[in-house]
């Protein structure tokens, strides 16, 4: 699939840090949040690039061509470019050798595909190339058509990874999908509702406090509690219709 070009894929912070990789021989894709709500017509917030090069060569590539460069999560492969004030966040292709909860043991590769199967839904697998050559491994174009949030690969697999997932499912339901939600999605979710209290109090909030942006984020509550999702961490969340009313 081929996207339109876009402003933001021309802009002078991604041009520039495309420009030095790729004279520099590493291939280059956009990847994310910026692709998905392009492939939508959304508003793009951040530009997501990831790259087959490690993150030692993109620090030296961005560093020749004087552009400032944060060690953001070096460890795992990402680095942030800072250029004209406006930050782009280059992560290197991943793949998963032992995963710890919110953590996972991580080496670099040259594999998409790879990278694209470590990703929590289809719909943020996609990626594009700065020609706006368009990669969907596992048919995330066609879900954001239909409005169907899936996980990539086995739900459980996925969220067993990093039960933050859980949280973010709902919240990617209230914001990209439509009703019937993933049955497999919505199974995974309830038999692992019980390990939520590991995480965090401020991973919590911040994923309700997004999901709570969406305009449906009435009904997706009334499906969170339903599934007995709240039993686990919010047990007083249980007057939806006023949430409801609250919304509208």
């Amino acid at each position: 699939s081929q996207l339109a070009p876009q402003p933001w894929m021309s802009s002078p912070e991604a041009t520039a840090v495309l420009q030095k990789l790729t004279e520099g021989g590493a291939e280059v894709r956009f990847v994310g949040g910026c692709v998905r709500d392009a492939v939508l017509g959304r508003q793009i917030r951040d530009i997501d690039i990831a790259t087959g090069a490690p993150p030692d060569r993109v620090v030296e590539l961005l560093n020749a061509a004087e552009i400032k460069v944060v060690p953001t999560g070096i460890a795992h492969g990402t680095v942030t470019a800072i250029v004209g004030g406006k930050p782009v966040e280059i992560t290197t292709l991943r793949r998963d050798v032992e995963t710890y909860g919110r953590h996972a043991k991580v080496e670099f590769t040259d594999d998409w595909t790879e990278d694209a199967s470590r990703r929590d839904f289809t719909i943020n697998a996609i990626s594009l190339e700065p020609d706006g050559t368009l990669h969907d491994p596992f048919g995330g174009l066609a879900d954001l058509s239909a409005h169907r949030v899936r996980f990539v690969g086995t739900a459980k697999d996925r969220i067993s990874e990093d039960v933050l997932r859980l949280l973010r499912y709902f919240r990617f339901f209230a914001h990209y999908g439509q009703p019937p939600a993933d049955e497999e999605a919505l199974a995974a979710c309830r038999e692992m509702a019980p390990q939520l209290p590991q995480l965090s109090a401020e991973r919590v909030r911040a994923e309700l406090l997004k999901t709570l942006e969406a305009e449906t984020a009435g009904d997706v509550m009334r499906l969170m509690r339903d599934e007995g999702i709240f039993n686990h961490f919010l047990r007083e969340a249980t007057n939806v219709d006023r949430l409801s009313r609250l919304v509208e």
